[in-house]
């Protein structure tokens, strides 16, 4: 998302011709005061983005919103900034309760902002606006003692430091529910070919990507060019010299700041170059099972092992169901006891509106492992395992919402290709 921000920079400052602006100096600090700070002409903007994790649906209260939402950081540091920045928060969850009523109240206070006028809260937005007061005591790091009265008591939420909030939040905006699992494949054409189509190039978007991409992977990690390269810092502070200036300071930081001329040589570079940077291609699996997993936000490795099971399962079977008349019902009851498990295990992680594959693998784990003394003398917990990869790959266990498995296989499966 740093990438896609640096992207949105570079398009603006492009002019009719396809050429940066003189004089535009946009660029992205990386990984210092928050995970990301794009600034352009003397104005800056707070980025804090948070990936929660694929169970974690929304931010429903106001303490994980200032916590775990990062919230707090970016107060703390709008407020080491005299208030100056704007600030934004990234994130692949939702909001729901009161931090989607914030958030509300955030958008009106803004546009107040924009038009001159201050905003001035009443009734409901005063408890609103007090409540999450409270949260940025709790997560804010020396926000009491900036909040603390001059009488020494216990600080509280007044209303000079609701004033500051409504001020924070109409400089506050959040961009939410970024799909973690799908951006990174629809990003090229949705923050690549924008450019592309403004430098009039027909490259590859894919190629674009990687090499934006790539870069800022490189300056999140702090170990982009510096001008020194290694060389101590000698005679830094002799007496009577001068205090450092901002752009020593921003000298210092090199390592840290995309500028839009990287970026410029990024995208021009994998224009002229583009197989260089061409993503590596993804393996195509197509049984209804691998499918069904990938949907539901397994990890490769899962999905492998997943496979194994699956063939293990179809081997154990195969000599007694040829030869044991009596096989047959034994596998079909063993069944009915898997699908009453996987019942069981999808009710417990089943979270619409999230991938919640990788949870109901582990869940189907414990069950199986829980119930082991009631497997039959030959099976393991991996083999029973196997069980429910197979009836997965019969469309009886689902990781994921149901869907139309057979168009997903047709559209994976090359012209007169298989599967299973």
């Amino acid at each position: 998302m740093a990438a896609a921000d640096g992207l949105s920079l570079y398009l603006t400052a492009l002019d009719a011709h396809g050429n940066l602006a003189d004089g535009d100096d946009g660029r992205l600090l990386c990984e210092y005061h928050e995970d990301w700070v794009a600034l352009r002409n003397g104005d800056a903007e707070l980025v804090s983005a948070k990936h929660p994790g694929l169970t974690f649906g929304a931010y429903s209260t106001l303490n994980s919103l200032a916590g775990d939402g990062g919230v707090a950081h970016l107060f703390n540091r709008w407020l080491a900034m005299q208030e100056k920045p704007t600030c934004r928060l990234v994130t692949t969850a939702g909001m729901s309760g009161e931090p989607q009523q914030l958030i509300k109240l955030a958008e009106v206070a803004r546009g107040r902002r924009v038009t001159g006028e201050t905003y001035i809260a009443g009734g409901p937005e005063i408890t609103l606006l007090t409540s999450f007061g409270k949260s940025l005591l709790k997560h804010c790091d020396g926000l009491a003692t900036r909040w603390k009265p001059p009488d020494g008591g216990e600080p509280e939420v007044l209303p000079e430091h609701r004033e500051q909030i409504t001020r924070f939040l109409s400089m506050f905006t959040v961009q939410d529910s970024v799909t973690r699992k799908y951006a990174p494949h629809a990003a090229p054409s949705m923050y690549a070919q924008p450019v592309l189509d403004k430098l009039g190039s027909a490259a590859p978007a894919g190629a674009v990507w990687e090499a934006v991409l790539a870069l800022f992977r490189v300056r999140m990690r702090a170990s982009g060019p510096t001008p020194t390269g290694g060389l101590p810092t000698v005679l830094a502070f002799p007496m009577g010299g001068a205090a450092s200036t901002s752009g020593d300071r921003e000298t210092e930081l090199t390592s840290r700041i995309v500028t839009l001329t990287d970026i410029d040589l990024a995208i021009r570079t994998a224009i002229a170059h583009p197989t260089g940077f061409a993503p590596l291609p993804r393996l195509v699996r197509t049984s209804r099972l691998a499918i069904k997993m990938e949907v539901g936000g397994c990890s490769d490795n899962t999905v492998e092992r997943a496979e194994q099971l699956r063939s293990d399962w179809a081997e154990h079977w195969r000599d007694s169901l040829a030869f044991d008349p009596a096989a047959r019902a034994r596998q079909q009851r063993l069944n009915r006891a898997l699908l009453r498990i996987n019942d069981a295990a999808t009710e417990q992680v089943k979270r619409p509106g999230t991938a919640w594959g990788p949870q109901l693998w582990r869940e189907l784990e414990a069950a199986l492992d829980r119930q082991q003394r009631t497997l039959p003398d030959d099976m393991d917990v991996d083999l029973a395992l196997g069980g429910l990869c197979e009836l997965s790959n019969r469309c009886q266990v689902w990781f994921s919402e149901g869907f139309d498995v057979a168009s997903e296989q047709a559209r994976r499966r090359p012209v007169g290709g298989g599967g299973s």
